[in-house]
């Protein structure tokens, strides 16, 4: 079997990552329930792309002895211009966020990464990013890179640009919102909705993209990020529209590397039938036309 035939060879799989124990930098409030959390590790913030992702653990604690996965927000150069440190955004839910949102700069975390295959920018397209719930997270890199701000991963590969950059970001009001700084510094063009009304359009992100889609001169490529029931329209908006869609997907995972397979998703395969992917491997970005909803 060829290396490009074998999962168990993909560039994203876990023989390329790196585990380590890392320091906490700052692990700040950012949004209503949200926090931004950074950590140095210079072997990841080299490597890493936007849409990838990293299996954090809190070190020294049996409880939950599992990791979970996060989405790079950026990466961080330090004074002399290296790639030194990678910021994490993350909505505080369970056990695991619950207690990482009380760690302080120096403690640890056990990370290991980085995982998945992460989002291709087409060059010279609209690029419009939907983001729902904590579902910006990975589009800070992605909209920075496809401006050409900024370059992740391989420095020997040329960035790829996009036309023009849009993000339709929703949440349930303004106080969760995450990071609108960021993504305005970074010359995002930003477009916000929420269910009440409080910031923006009141009503569905799904309606900001549809006005997006048609202020575009030509096909535009989507990619979206979020609560399911979300991309599932996005999804279904853009099949009808007949614009190219890329989701990643928040599937829960335990490894991270492809072993426990609790993060499988049904996805059509190149014969046009059903199987199914794991999402920490052949994913978390995967054609949204192919996702079975």
């Amino acid at each position: 079997m060829s290396t490009a035939a074998n999962p168990l060879h993909a560039s994203c799989y876990a023989d390329n990552a790196c585990h380590e124990t890392v320091t906490i930098v700052e692990n700040v409030q950012v949004a209503r329930d949200t926090f931004r959390a950074r950590f140095e590790c210079p072997a990841i913030a080299e490597r890493i792309t936007p849409g990838q992702f990293l299996m954090v653990r809190l070190a020294n604690l049996n409880d939950p002895i599992l990791g979970r996965p996060f989405a790079m927000y950026d990466v961080i150069h330090n004074d002399a211009g290296n790639r030194s440190a990678v910021d994490v955004v993350y909505l505080v839910g369970g056990k695991m966020t619950t207690r990482f949102r009380e760690f302080r700069p120096g403690q640890k975390l056990e990370v290991w990464g980085p995982l998945g295959n992460g989002f291709m920018v087409e060059p010279d397209r609209d690029l419009i990013m939907v983001a729902g719930g904590i579902g910006q997270t990975p589009f800070l890199a992605l909209g920075k890179e496809a401006l050409g701000k900024q370059q992740y991963g391989d420095r020997s590969v040329a960035t790829v640009e996009a036309r023009s950059v849009k993000m339709c970001y929703g949440a349930r009001n303004a106080e969760y919102f995450a990071g609108v700084d960021d993504f305005r510094a970074a010359g995002v063009d930003l477009r916000l909705s929420t269910d009440d009304g409080s910031t923006g359009h009141h009503g569905l992100v799904t309606d900001l993209l549809s006005i997006a889609i048609d202020e575009s001169e030509s096909t535009p490529q989507v990619v979206c990020c979020g609560p399911e029931p979300m991309m599932e329209a996005v999804a279904n908006l853009t099949a009808e529209r007949g614009v190219p869609c890329n989701v990643s997907l928040e599937t829960p995972m335990a490894c991270g590397i492809g072993i426990c397979f609790t993060c499988v998703a049904k996805v059509l395969d190149e014969s046009g039938e059903w199987d199914y992917k794991r999402t920490c491997v052949e994913g978390p970005v995967f054609d949204a036309k192919k996702i079975a909803w």
